[in-house]
């Protein structure tokens, strides 16, 4: 008879994130790879009870979450000794994240999934087999799954493409609904195709990248800023921000780091200098600025916390 008594509830959270500081296309083993390089954020969670159970079902409430229930087969596959008997069970998913807004919503029900069915088993899961596991549950996901340090992630191949060796510098984000004639209904995240991006585009990429390196290196908040409005201003051309030139000069009147955004989605952020002895001030300057251009959606985190 099998030992089941190994087994327990496995429980895990998981974050959200907030858009991407940059994504494009970058160099990578003698190609160009599809990569992006996620903005954390906490003001959301997905949490995950996983309760295995003997036998080859699994089942997943609610139910139409497909993705994490793929999920939680491929960990227990990958985690479950050659030649073990079929393990299914039962997977709960609860949260609050908003759906189709560039949250990434997804990913984390999968993250979630896989820490939660990992827990359940006892197991360990590097953070670079969870990624693999995660883009074949979804097909693309982002890089939450690096909970120690930024890295620029091919989010189809679920590979590194470079580890920057640390977090990216700590900042306030002031975040908004970037298209409010949509009125907080976002776009169909899944359904957007990937850019396409022409010659120029390409190299900036390449140079963005190694911005950001020396940004995160170097604790160069101002530097993220930089990068991170450049990125969005290359994903104008695929999926515009109304307005953003009215944005840039908020954030030049504020004294901001600049603008990030979701590029697969509709929200967007103005980013401070978290460690700024006006900091307060500004942000509630730019908050009272971006009501004047009717975006009344608008939220506050620090990444780091």
């Amino acid at each position: 008879m099998a030992d089941h008594s190994g087994w327990r509830l496995g429980i895990a959270s998981a974050p959200i994130h907030h858009g991407e500081i940059l994504q494009g296309v970058f160099p990578h083993e003698g190609g160009l790879t599809r990569g992006l390089v996620t903005l954390p954020c906490t003001i959301y969670k997905t949490h995950a009870a996983f309760m295995p159970a003997p036998g080859a079902e699994l089942s997943v409430s609610p139910a139409w979450k497909t993705k994490a229930l793929r999920a939680a087969e491929l960990t227990i596959a990958a985690i479950s000794p050659d030649g073990e008997h079929p393990v299914g069970g039962h997977l709960d998913l609860s949260g609050d994240v908003p759906l189709c807004r560039g949250f990434g919503s997804s990913t984390s029900d999968v993250l979630a999934t896989i820490w939660a069915v990992k827990d359940a088993f006892v197991s360990a899961l590097a953070p670079e087999d969870v990624a693999r596991l995660a883009v074949q549950a979804e097909l693309a996901s982002d890089s939450l799954m690096f909970e120690e340090t930024s890295v620029l992630f091919a989010q189809r191949d679920g590979e590194v493409i470079e580890d920057f060796g640390y977090r990216m510098p700590p900042v306030r984000v002031l975040g908004f609904g970037s298209r409010p004639q949509h009125n907080g209904q976002g776009v169909d995240t899944l359904a957007f195709p990937p850019a396409s991006y022409g010659t120029e585009e390409t190299r900036s990429f390449a140079e963005l990248q190694a911005m950001l390196r020396d940004a995160i290196q170097t604790k160069d908040a101002a530097l993220l800023g930089a990068v991170a409005t450049a990125s969005t201003e290359i994903n104008q051309r695929h999926l515009p921000i109304p307005d953003l030139d009215r944005i840039r000069r908020i954030v030049r009147e504020v004294g901001a780091l600049g603008v990030q955004a979701a590029h697969s989605g509709d929200i967007a952020g103005i980013l401070f200098d978290r460690d700024d002895r006006d900091v307060e001030a500004r942000t509630e300057h730019a908050k009272d600025l971006l009501h004047s251009t009717g975006i009344h959606e608008q939220w506050i985190f620090t990444t780091g916390d």
